[in-house]
């Protein structure tokens, strides 16, 4: 069997932590692993007979499923490359890799320790297996595991004792559950336009798709990215009074901060569609106007609303009659992003970078996104 004519069938073992616990450690040294591999080679052996005939690779992390769950599934791609340069037959057929002096043997096998809070913990498995083969343990497992998957006692026990953790479950999950659950969980949270534009990045990366947020923001998938509706274009096509328009614009951005968020710890980066810069630095820039010589030199204010901080940043410049002249908004997406927002419009704008609080969502007549007359500051 060569290495070269082995298919790689990616499988998951899912912890499922008790309250409160967490795991003391978030790999395993490479006996560890090892030890931990052959407990998890007789498992499967016991629910599909035919994973003999492949080869279980295992990597000794605990992941979450926003670490799995990126475009080209960079954690099974490592380790199937990993387990391909093994030659066959040593550790009867199981692979396993664990970290030595605090490393794992290649980068996308470390777990990131933002990401370690969650209940359940991810241990990823891949079985390659021939070409003649692959079909059929394929489809075995999508039904036993779904069925039967629970690890066996010893498999607990020793989890249990390594990561000095006490467990509801432990199961093997195809990826294709792993999708599954994770869809559900989005749905459940009211996120299941996010799970859509997740879903083409990891398994239709070529196609386009197109959806609208729960508050009717669109946002759509393309070339590895996801563009976002500016939120200003957004809230110009609302009804309502001030009132009104100031909540639904908070709302939004409270939406846009949860995708971003969560598109980021996939792996996704969010653009805003149309925008004439790029920026990629946990904010989006809108940039609508040149600055204009007859008007004042431009400055930044910063939209507020309870709960949240600062929502936007619009870049103005005063003008005559008493009416600002904006030249851009800005979405900082997550609090650390300000500062470098700041500088990056000061710099822009050649403004100075001191942000003028409003303490509110300030809005036009027309009840658009916009910076207070210079008679009103």
């Amino acid at each position: 069997m060569e290495a070269g004519l082995l298919q790689a069938l990616p499988i998951v073992l899912a912890l499922e932590l008790s309250p409160d616990e967490q795991p003391r450690q978030l790999t395993l040294g490479r006996d560890e692993a090892a030890e931990l591999a052959a407990l998890v080679a007789d498992d499967l052996h016991a629910l599909v007979p035919q994973v003999a005939q492949a080869r279980l690779a295992l990597a000794g992390s605990l992941f979450d499923a926003v670490e799995l769950l990126r475009p080209g599934f960079p954690v099974w791609a490592t380790l199937d490359e990993l387990a391909r340069r093994v030659p066959r037959g040593q550790l009867e057929n199981v692979v396993a890799f664990g970290s030595h002096d605090g490393h794992m043997p290649a980068q996308p096998l470390e777990p990131d320790p933002r990401y370690a809070g969650g209940p359940m913990r991810l241990l990823p498995l891949s079985l390659l297996a021939p070409d003649a083969l692959a079909s059929e343990l394929s489809d075995r497992l999508e039904v036993e595991l779904v069925g039967r998957g629970e690890a066996g006692t010893r498999t607990s026990d020793w989890l249990m004792r390594s990561f000095g953790i006490r467990l509801e479950h432990a199961r093997f999950l195809s990826r294709n559950d792993l999708l599954a659950l994770t869809c559900v969980q989005y749905e459940h949270v009211n996120l299941a336009p996010l799970w859509q534009l997740l879903e083409a990045a990891l398994l239709t990366p070529y196609r386009e798709e197109t959806t609208l947020s729960a508050r009717g923001l669109s946002l759509r998938y393309a070339d590895g990215k996801v563009w976002a509706q500016s939120p200003a274009q957004w809230l110009a096509h609302q009804g309502g009074d001030a009132a009104d328009r100031r909540h639904a614009f908070a709302g939004v951005m409270f939406e846009l901060r949860q995708y971003g968020a969560l598109l980021h710890a996939h792996g996704i980066p969010m653009q805003l569609d149309g925008a004439a810069v790029e920026y990629d630095n946990g904010a989006l820039i809108d940039i609508v106007a040149s600055p204009d010589m007859s008007y004042g030199a431009p400055s930044l204010f910063a939209h507020e609303a309870p709960g949240l901080g600062v929502v936007a940043i619009t870049v103005a410049q005063p003008g005559p009659a008493g009416r600002a002249r904006v030249l851009a908004h800005a979405y900082p997406l997550q609090p650390s992003a300000l500062g470098p927002l700041l500088a990056t419009l000061a710099d822009h704008f050649d403004s100075a970078s001191d942000l003028h609080a409003l303490g509110h969502i300030e809005l036009d007549e027309n009840g658009r996104l916009s910076a207070p007359s210079p008679s009103l500051h």
